[in-house]
């Protein structure tokens, strides 16, 4: 059995988005209420614009109350490289430890979704821009095992810029070693749904992120390897319209379904029993 230990969700909390009486949505210009965004996931309620949701909102929103577990805690980056541009390696980890109250980009838990005993990640894109580096890696490969040990589907939930560049060649590795973590998964015959937001792109995208057996999307999420002005500076040819878009992926089969966020967890819920055999906690 895994060793995991209960910790509260309730963590050093950053700011909410201003929700200031006369705020607008910054997509269709909608005047908000305060607190408005909030109560809708941060949906806006008049165009359906899905502003980023930070992790431990997320898992608030997916896991049964009461329920989760988070593992791998312990596990924290080092600076392998002596790396320094504008700061160092460690302070901006400090940084974003700081204005996030994370201690990584991924959060692992072990909890029930609807009653179905699952393991969940979610990507962190405030932190660091949710890059994958050593521990992101680390974290993802402590997670699917703990699924495998405790027979569990695993859930996770992406939105990254890519690798970090600050580890070089140790972000690099961990595209296979999230790779081989789901192949873990398929060889016990469990199953993994990857749920991707916006961005999901570079090492993330190339990876764990779209070998999932079910892939779904949240409406206007931006996933590809490479942006599209870096596409376009590249080959010198212009892409057409919501290129990369989650509507385009799911037209072109990259994607299995795009859910809007509140009715997300439903839809995950239902999909996990059925890809479980009707297994629920009760």
């Amino acid at each position: 059995m895994a060793k995991y230990v209960t910790i509260q969700v309730a963590r050093r909390e950053t700011p909410p988005a201003p929700q200031a009486p006369g705020e607008h949505c910054k997509k269709c210009n909608a005047s908000l209420a305060a607190g408005e965004l909030e109560r809708a996931l941060r949906v806006c309620p008049h165009c359906s614009y899905h502003y980023p949701l930070p992790a431990h909102e997320r898992i608030a929103q997916l896991a049964d109350k009461g329920s989760v577990g988070f593992i791998a805690e312990e596990v924290q980056a080092v600076d392998p490289l002596d790396f320094v541009d504008v700061k160092t390696y460690p302070e901006r980890l400090s940084t974003a430890k700081f204005e996030t109250g994370l201690s990584e980009a991924f959060l692992a838990a072990l909890c029930d979704i609807s009653g179905v005993p699952a393991a969940l990640g979610v990507l962190d894109f405030r932190f660091l821009g949710g890059s994958m580096g050593s521990v992101v890696g680390e974290r993802f490969h402590r997670l699917a095992r703990a699924a495998v040990e405790e027979r569990r589907p695993l859930v996770v939930v992406a939105g990254s810029g890519g690798a970090r560049m600050q580890e070089g060649l140790f972000s690099l590795m961990q595209m296979a070693k999230t790779v081989v973590a789901v192949q873990m998964l398929a060889t016990a015959r469990l199953p993994y749904v990857a749920i991707l937001t916006h961005p999901t792109t570079g090492g993330v995208f190339a990876s764990f992120a779209t070998i999932a057996d079910v892939i779904m999307a949240e409406p206007g999420a931006v996933m590809s390897f490479a942006g599209a002005r870096i596409i376009e500076q590249t080959t010198r040819e212009k892409l057409p319209p919501g290129f990369g878009s989650s509507e385009s992926q799911l037209t072109h089969g990259q994607v299995d379904m795009v859910v809007d966020r509140r009715q997300l967890r439903e839809r995950l819920a239902l999909c996990l029993s059925f890809l479980m055999g009707g297994q629920t906690g009760g």
